[in-house]
């Protein structure tokens, strides 16, 4: 695996730096979905057989103190898969700043999209289902003969409309549009930057806003509002979830702030591993984060870094610090391409042999198309003589409802498990 910039060219950036405990107790002083950002943390061990094959130990209680687990190849991973039985924890940790927005100010409806497997809409879906809210779910392509996994999920909670491809690859003309005909005459849109403006200025104070909730609500409360939602969740606010996380995971009797860590994690739309490596910088962690690519290329993903970051600047009023760095070292991020290039969603001979050994060795179920790849990383990096001796750790952002849509599109990769 490698990361191929190559660029000598210097060019003026925003950098974030370290806030003190004050900043970052103002940042992360609001309301949230996740009642806690707890979640377990396990060990697993790896060792090769004569065979040439892995083999795979898991240790649930795993001692955080010096020097464990450094005689044995190892990795921890963060089981954000655990979160929620329909939810990813991804998605989890993306919404968790989003959903309680929706509540202070009245969102009725949310529009949003996906793929026809979106692990995103599935999730907007239920949370908005839970708090009453009605979710309108555009997915890109053709409705499945057989509706499953994340699909079935995103119909049984949410209202699903399919769009053709052509029209979805316009996708903010395709959200807006649709809003639009949501809201009719006598209903708003609001896109994410109208409410979160008016959520910053409101956080000034010393507690959530909790009295302009209830304004907003009795104001307007027959009125049709339809928040506009992106793909993925790709917005700033998903960011404040993340690096809730990272806060949790940085006391002291955990991965504590002293640590150099290799913080691993697959990456779809990147904006998980932004929230980190954010996070990391906000905190100051010696975190390095290693993302392995899987949506986009290099340079797709370095422009969603910049974007995210100068959207939360923008919109959280985070100061940052503008440098001349060499373009190679300007990101917060190390991402990293895969071994095996793939196109979206497929799956490569030998992938799902692995996650059943996987499965079977430590009871932890990684998918083919996102979590395997991180889990590999987390290895190759766990495998490597590091002077610095850093852990390695990775987060398994879930995935498990996609292995359902996977099976139906893949019969010939899981008939072959049966053998």
């Amino acid at each position: 695996m490698r990361n191929n910039i190559c660029s000598n060219t210097f060019q003026v950036i925003s950098k974030p730096k370290l806030l003190c405990e004050e900043s970052m107790k103002k940042l992360l002083n609001r309301r949230w979905t996740l009642p806690t950002p707890e979640t377990k943390i396990h060990q697993v061990i790896h060792r090769h057989r004569l065979d040439g094959r892995n083999f795979f130990q898991l240790n649930t209680s795993p001692d955080f103190g010096d020097g464990d687990g450094k005689q044995r190849k190892s990795f921890y991973v963060v089981r954000d898969d655990l979160l929620h039985p329909l939810i990813n924890g991804n998605k989890a940790r993306k919404l968790d700043g989003l959903l309680p927005l929706l509540q202070d100010y009245s969102v009725t409806d949310v529009v949003t999209c996906g793929g026809c497997q979106s692990a995103h809409t599935a999730a907007i879906a239920v949370l908005c289902a839970e708090r009453g809210i009605m979710s309108h779910l555009l997915l890109r392509g053709e409705q499945p003969e057989i509706l499953t996994g994340y699909n079935l999920m995103s119909t049984i909670y949410g209202n699903v409309t399919y769009v053709p491809r052509t029209i979805y690859a316009n996708r903010e003309d395709m959200l807006k549009n649709y809003a639009t005909s949501v809201a009719g005459n006598s209903g708003s849109v609001l896109w994410f930057s109208d409410i979160i403006q008016a959520s910053s200025a409101a956080e000034s104070s010393t507690s959530p806003n909790l009295m302009q909730m209830d304004a907003s609500r009795s104001e307007g409360n027959h009125l049709q509002k339809i928040l506009v939602v992106n793909e993925g969740a790709g917005d700033s606010v998903a960011l404040l979830g993340i690096i809730r996380l990272v806060q949790y995971l940085s006391q002291n009797h955990l991965l504590g702030k002293q640590k150099t860590v290799k913080f691993v994690v697959d990456a779809g739309t990147g904006t998980t591993a932004i929230g980190i490596g954010l996070a990391a910088i906000f905190l100051g962690l010696p975190w390095e984060v290693h993302a392995v690519m899987l949506a986009d290329k290099i340079d797709g993903y370095r422009k969603q870094e910049k974007h995210l970051i100068s959207e939360f600047s923008n919109h959280f009023n985070v100061e940052f610090i503008d440098h001349d760095v060499n373009k190679e070292d300007a990101g917060i991020v190390h991402w990293v391409e895969r071994d095996r290039p793939r196109k979206f969603g497929n799956i490569l001979d030998g992938e799902m042999v692995v996650c059943q050994q996987i499965a079977q060795q430590t009871g932890i179920l990684v998918d083919p198309v996102y979590t395997l790849a991180a889990w590999e990383m987390a290895m190759l990096l766990s495998s490597k003589e590091d002077e610095e001796e850093a852990e390695v750790v990775m987060l398994h952002t879930g995935g498990t409802l996609g292995m359902f849509g996977l099976a139906q599109r893949y019969k010939n990769y899981f008939g072959m498990l049966k053998k």
